[in-house]
């Protein structure tokens, strides 16, 4: 990750542990996708419901880098709109 924008020289990580809040907004990212994929695979697969739990964990680790990053990308929006001065 760049240290600063290049654009308009914002600061990513102002300090340490900056980013997380954004933890949060991972969370609440996860949720959507991982409920669908649980639905999904119980229904099309009649899996038992431990072993559709394992299998949507194994699923959703290729978005994992994805939604951590929009979760930064929110959180960064996030303390812009309360803390705009830095």
């Amino acid at each position: 990750m760049h240290e600063k924008c290049s654009v308009c020289g914002l600061k990513y990580e102002r300090e340490p542990g900056y980013f997380l809040g954004a933890m949060y907004f991972s969370y609440i990212l996860s949720i959507p996708p991982g409920l669908g994929i649980v639905l999904l695979l119980w229904r099309w697969t009649g899996w038992p419901f431990n072993t559709v739990m394992i299998g949507a964990f194994f699923c959703y680790l290729p978005l994992v880098p994805v939604v951590t990053r929009w979760a930064r990308v929110v959180w960064i929006y996030v303390d812009q709109y309360f803390d705009p001065a830095h």
